[in-house]
Order: C-alpha cells, then structure tokens, then sequence
C-alpha cells in the first residue's frame, strides 16, 4: 500500500517538477553531457506519444495529449535556448548534436541544409496544416453535434435503455469529447508555432555563429560558416525530428475514430476486405516490371506479395462459404420434431410478444444495444418502478405483417402496432416540412412526426426536432403496451413469488394475511386492481399491512383495493406534483351529493345510476376543465369522495384518456398544496 502511495505521489509532482526544470533550461546553463540526456529523452519522449496515440482506440483514451503537446513544445525551446547557449559560448553542443551535424549529414553543410529545410517543409506545410484543419473541423462538429447526442441520451433514460448512472456517464463523455477537440484546436497552433520557431531559431543561430567566429575568436569566416552552420544543423535536426513526431501524433489523434480496436488492426482488417483490389493491385505491379528501363525485382517482389495475399483470401472467403452451406443443410434435413412437447411449446399463448416484419429482423442483431437488449432493460426499469416482474418477451419474425411493421401481442391478443422503417430515424418537432420523409403520428403520445433518412438526422436536430432511433420507437410503444397492461402481466405465480419474498423480512404480517385472512387468488386480484390504475405495487409490506386491516371488516375487492390506495397516498400523489402544488379538478358538492345517493353494488363493483343524458354533460364539463388547465401548462387530476373514487373512475377514464382519479382522503395524505382549477357540474339535479 505504501508503494502504490509512493507511486501516485510521484506521478502527482512529476509533471509540475518538469515544467519547472524546463523553465531553468531557459535561464541556467548546463553541461554538454546534459543536454545529451536531455535531447535523447526529448525524442524517445515524442516517439512513446507518436506510438501512444497509434495504439488508442478512441481519441479520448489519450485525452491528456493537448497538454502534453505544450509541454513537449516548451521542452524543445528549452533545448534550443540551452543548445544555442553551449554552441554560442563554447562552439561545442555535444555529442548527439554533433553526430547529427556530422554523421547524419554526411558533415556537409549543403546537404544538412537541404535535409532541414525538407524536415521543415513536411512538418510546418503537410503535416502541421492538415492537422490544424481536422482539429478545428472536429471541433466545431462536436460542439454542434452535442444537443442532438444529449437529446438521445435522455431518450434513453426515458424509455429506460440505460440507468441513471450510465446517462450521467454518458454525458461527461459528450462533455469531455467537446473538451478535447476544443482543446486540441487551439493545441494544434502550438505545432504551428514549433515550426516557425524552429527556423527562425536556425538563422538566428547561424548569423550569431558566424560574429561569434570572426569577431570574438578570430577565425576566418569559411572556418566560422563551416563550423557553427553544422552545429546549428545538427541543433535543428535534434529539434525538428521529435517535432515533426509530435505533428504526426496530432494529426493521428485528431483523425482517429473511435474503434474496438488498435490502429493496426483496424488497417489490417479494413486494406484487406477487397481481394479484388489486391489482386489488381499486384497484376499491375507486375505489368509495370515489364516496362523496358524498370527494376524488375522490386515490382515482381511486391505484386507477387499482393497476389499472395490476394489468393489467401479467397480461400478463406470459400472455406467460410463452405462452412455455412454445411450448416444450412444440417438444419434443413433435421426432421421437424412433432413430438407432443414440441406441439404443446407452440399451441402455448405467450403472455406478451413482439412480431416483426421480415425486414425488422435486423433489430435483433444479437449485439449489446440491440432490440432483445433494451427489453432487458425495459424490464429491470418497469421492475424497479411498479414492483412487478415482467414475463420475458418473446421476439420472432412474421411473414403476414406489411413491411416495416410490428405487433405487440398481450396474451394472443394484438394491444399495438407501429412501423419502423429500415434505414430512418423519427423527428419529432414543428419545423419538418423541409424534410423528406413519411409523415406518422407516434404511437405512445400521439405526437405528429416523420420518419426520415437517418443521414438528416444531424438536420433535424439543427431545427430543434427530437430524433428517435427505430429500436427505441418500437421500446417506447412496449413500455406503454406493458404498463397499460400490468394488472394483466401479473400472474398468481408472480404473487405468490412475491408473496414468499415479504414472507422472509415479514413473516408475521404474510402468516396473518394468507391464507388467515385472505387466499392468494384474492391478494391477487387486488394487485391487478392496483396495476390496473398504475400505481405501484413494489411496497408490498405496506399493501399487505392495509390489507390486513381492512380483511377483518371485509372482503369485498373493491374495499380492499381503496384501503391499499389509502396506505399508498403519497406515492399516488407524487406523479401529479408540480413544485409540490397538485392542482385538482373537483365535483359540484351538489353533483357529489346526488352521486352519492344514487350509489348502488354491482357484480363489477358500484356504479352510479345516471341518464346517458346526465352522463354525457358531466363527461363534456369534465372535459372542458381538463382542457381549460392544460392550456396554462397544467396536468390536473380529478379528486372526490371516497365512496364514489372507483365508480367515478369507471365512470370518466374511458371518456377522458386515462385522466387519474384520486379520493380526498389520499390528496391530504401527502403533504402538498392543494390547487383548485376547475369545477364539474351538471344542469339538472340527479335522479335515478
């Protein structure tokens, strides 16, 4: 432990210890034995960046290159201050400068001139200015991709593809991604910059010489051009190399995508995905060997190369062929099983399912972000939410849908159907006209839209349009479908499985509820009822606490559903909240009252005794409440006795979309502002 301490404080102070060493090169001469170090570590320095960045797989694996870029461009002018010094001062540099003056140029002042200027050339022209260029592209691209990435992030925390934790993982990578490119824009013009030094640091140093020759130590000026000329030289060569290192590494970060894998992988897999091409690629080196005047090995030694390679891969391509038609056929000659297992499998009505069109099959591509992997975390989500465990979704393909159409299926039976059509996107937004595509309405919310090209989808977000890939379409349109349902989904197996886990923290309170007070079927039936109105069930000891109270002056499941609600009102109050405010919409007391007194059982539970007429004008006056607070931007919910809450219910949700229906007993359970917005009434005084 005390190692790995040790080791992490050392990494913490190296940095800032360097800079200041850098800094002292500036102003405090040094040995030529250590500017030797110094030089060999500034280009093995520049070559471990250069193979770094050709080993990552994404640029943000290396996200700490722009300041090492600066800080390797400070490293260098502090060697050219420190080498200028020594060659000035002494007509010495060391050895390494030497060597590059002498032996890499062959000691000719002609010919390291002409390498330097070359070295130059490729840095400052080819490199260093493309570089720049994609650095200040990418930029200003990932700034303005970074709405339409955390609009999609939020799409799929909504539709509950990914946890909270991964949406806020997922958005500091979009945050840092629009860093780094940002950072490395403004890191690529320290390169620029390297390279104008580096010149004007080699003329400077010539000039300076040459007086430094002739005046102080007396040499003839030939001597003096000569001797200093090839210092300086070798100074720019040791300077320019592992600055011309340091422009490849920015211009291989900034144009590296992001990949499962290294650079060189990804060279070897994608140069050789064409045998054609190599193959015409080595006839025609083979063609140019038969040139009159041409070398002749050269050319037959690289197109024999490429036909080899050429010829691998068409063997590897027919064995793979090969190996499929094999496997086709074991499957087609397997005799089909009619055994009395196999028909009953099939003959089984599955408790929800997914069909697809034969040309949606792609959504279940098997890989992580596929359809069958959102359904899974579609579950987790819905299990977590309203303490129910999904049945697992079977997925398979149908030959009688249209094209790009799927059915959701709850027990056999259809309960939604949508298109996603290959190849597009959903945009949903106001400003779409301009887009080509086919005009849809979502299936969820109802909301107008238009499937587009995926290539426009970087369009429509530019027009402020909420884009939705196909997956989550289909995922969005099966959560509704699954919560609409859930009293449906919840079968008696579940409940008692649920039933067995409150019995471990709870014995007690499940020995006295089942079957002492209730049988499971009963509590079961009450869970439906509860799912049905969407209110979750996951806080199953409270619901059974209730339960038990209530199953000792009744059964009756009506009354047993509201006490559980009764127990739950926080949790039923909560959805409706808008800065703790619940605005409601309440019931005439003289509407109430005539409700109340025209209450009367039924084998469906109680119901109020009202002409279609009657019904009709307190339905429309509902209506216009509700839609008089929508306007202003409100989601109201309608409040009433306790008595009358599940008639009521009965009564207007199949008229009003839905519209919550909560008792005034569970609206003061919770301790919220109570927001009156609207009043229901009917012309005439009710009669039976």
């Amino acid at each position: 432990m005390r190692r790995f301490e040790f080791g992490r404080t050392a990494s913490a102070v190296a940095v800032p210890l360097g800079l200041v060493a850098i800094i002292m090169l500036l102003v405090v001469p040094i040995p030529a034995w250590l500017l030797d170090v110094l030089i060999t570590v500034n280009i093995l320095f520049a070559l471990v960046i250069l193979l770094t960045t050709m080993f990552a797989k994404r640029p943000l694996d290396f996200s700490v290159f722009p300041s090492l870029l600066l800080i390797a461009t400070l490293f260098r002018l502090g060697l050219n201050v420190a080498s200028t010094r020594l060659v000035l001062g002494e007509g010495e540099a060391g050895a390494v400068i030497h060597a590059f003056g002498s032996v890499a140029v062959g000691g000719s002042m002609v010919i390291g001139a002409v390498v330097f200027v070359i070295l130059v050339v490729i840095q400052f022209v080819v490199v260093t200015k493309g570089a720049e260029r994609v650095a200040e592209v990418g930029a200003r691209f990932t700034l303005d991709a970074m709405p339409g990435k955390q609009m999609a992030i939020d799409a799929d925390l909504n539709s509950g593809l990914i946890t909270e934790d991964e949406a806020r993982r997922r958005r500091a990578e979009v945050s840092a991604e629009a860093d780094f490119y940002g950072a490395m824009d403004g890191a690529s013009k320290f390169v620029k910059g390297d390279a104008i030094a580096g010149i004007v640091i080699v003329l400077v140093n010539i000039l300076g010489g040459i007086v430094m020759g002739v005046v102080i130590h007396g040499q003839q000026i030939g001597d003096a051009v000569n001797t200093y000329t090839l210092l300086t030289i070798g100074d720019g060569l040791t300077a320019q190399i592992p600055a011309l290192l340091m422009a490849v590494s920015t211009g291989m970060i900034v144009t590296r995508s992001n990949s499962d894998s290294e650079l060189g992988k990804d060279a070897g897999a994608q140069l050789t995905q064409s045998r054609m091409a190599l193959m015409i690629a080595g006839v025609t080196a083979c063609l140019l060997a038969l040139i009159p005047g041409m070398p002749k090995i050269p050319f037959f030694l690289v197109g024999g190369v490429l036909i080899f390679v050429s010829v691998r891969l068409r063997r590897a391509e027919e064995a793979k062929v090969k190996e499929a038609a094999l496997a086709e056929a074991a499957t087609s000659q397997a005799p089909p099983s009619d055994t009395p297992e196999e028909l009953m499998e099939q003959m089984r009505v599955h408790a929800l399912e997914v069909q697809l069109a034969p040309d949606l099959v792609d959504l279940v591509s098997g890989v992580s972000d596929d359809l069958l992997a959102r359904v899974k975390a579609l579950r987790r989500r819905i299990a977590m939410e309203y303490g129910v465990v999904v049945p697992p979704v079977r997925t398979r393909d149908s030959v009688d849908l249209p094209p790009s159409t799927y059915v959701i299926r709850v027990a056999g039976v259809e309960m939604g159907r949508g298109i996603a059509p290959v190849g597009k996107v959903l945009a949903l937004g106001d400003h779409l006209d301009a887009l080509p595509g086919t005009p849809t309405v979502e299936p969820v919310f109802q909301l107008a839209g238009k499937w587009i090209p995926a290539e426009l989808r970087h369009a429509a977000e530019t027009t402020g349009a909420t884009v939705i890939d196909r997956g989550s379409v289909l995922v969005t349109h099966l959560s509704s479908v699954i919560t609409d349902n859930a009293g449906r989904l919840l079968s008696r197996e579940d409940v008692r499985v649920l039933t067995e886990g409150v019995k471990r923290v709870s014995p007690a309170l499940v020995e006295e509820l089942v079957p002492g007070l209730l049988t499971l079927a009963e509590v079961h039936r009450v869970l439906q009822g509860l799912l049905a109105e969407r209110v979750p069930i996951n806080d199953l000891p409270r619901i059974y606490e209730a339960l038990s109270l209530r199953a000792k002056v009744s059964t009756d499941p009506e009354g047993l559903i509201e006490a559980a609600r009764a127990a739950l009102g926080p949790v039923l109050v909560a959805p409706h909240l808008d800065d703790r405010t619940l605005r409601v919409v309440m019931l005439d007391p003289q509407l109430e009252q005539g409700m109340l007194e025209n209450l009367r059982p039924s084998e469906q539970g109680t119901q109020i005794l009202m002409t279609p007429d009657l019904i009709a004008r307190v339905v429309e006056s509902l209506r216009d409440a509700v839609q008089t607070a929508e306007v202003r931007g409100w989601s109201p919910v309608l409040v009433c006795a306790p008595a009358l809450r599940p008639a009521v219910r009965r009564l207007v949700a199949p008229q009003t979309n839905g519209l919550p229906v909560l008792s005034y007993q569970e609206v003061t359970s919770a301790d919220v502002i109570i927001e009156t917005v609207g009043v229901v009434r009917a012309l005439d005084p009710i009669s039976a």
